[in-house]
């Protein structure tokens, strides 16, 4: 089994209710855009042309993470990072209102419809028990996605043949 079908079937194992995955479709992408927004200040200029958010800082450590994981989701990550990094630059500058309202209101729909999900499912979320469950989470609605648009079958598959130790 490869480091990403370890990581994606670890996170799976709290994701077998289908209402409970379907709520995570939503919920991650809007957590994930709320951090994007919320720490895309300070913007912090370098020279005349270019500017650094710790956004784009979370992003590249992020984008490195994935691409070691699995070229191919690598790479469709890091272009969901990189719009992510975009959005929340353009939501940052409007005002600090705005800038607030939107991510603050993200996440905190997001993380409800998170909770819902896992109401379903009738288990704590997957990162109260590994942390990395944070940014596996957005791999896993990327992989799911992917599945359906039937790519990537043969991880599919992988995760599908593994079993649980049985505990004696």
């Amino acid at each position: 089994m490869t480091s990403l079908e370890r990581h994606l079937f670890n996170y799976a194992e709290y994701h077998r209710d289908h209402r409970n995955v379907l709520t995570h479709m939503v919920g991650i992408p809007l957590i994930v855009f709320a951090v994007d927004v919320l720490a895309s200040r300070p913007i912090v200029a370098i020279g005349d042309h270019m500017v650094v958010t710790p956004t784009m800082l979370l992003s590249v450590l992020s984008a490195i993470f994935y691409l070691r994981l699995d070229l191919r989701f690598g790479l469709a990550m890091t272009a969901l990072l990189a719009l992510g990094a975009w959005a929340g630059l353009v939501v940052a500058g409007i005002s600090t209102a705005t800038w607030l309202t939107v991510g603050v209101g993200a996440f905190v729909v997001g993380w409800a419809i998170q909770f819902l999900g896992h109401h379903y499912e009738g288990r704590k979320p997957a990162f109260l028990d590994d942390i990395r469950g944070l940014i596996v989470g957005p791999l896993f609605v990327v992989a799911e996605i992917g599945f359906v648009l039937g790519a990537r079958l043969e991880v599919r598959d992988a995760i599908a043949r593994t079993q649980l130790p049985s505990s004696s």
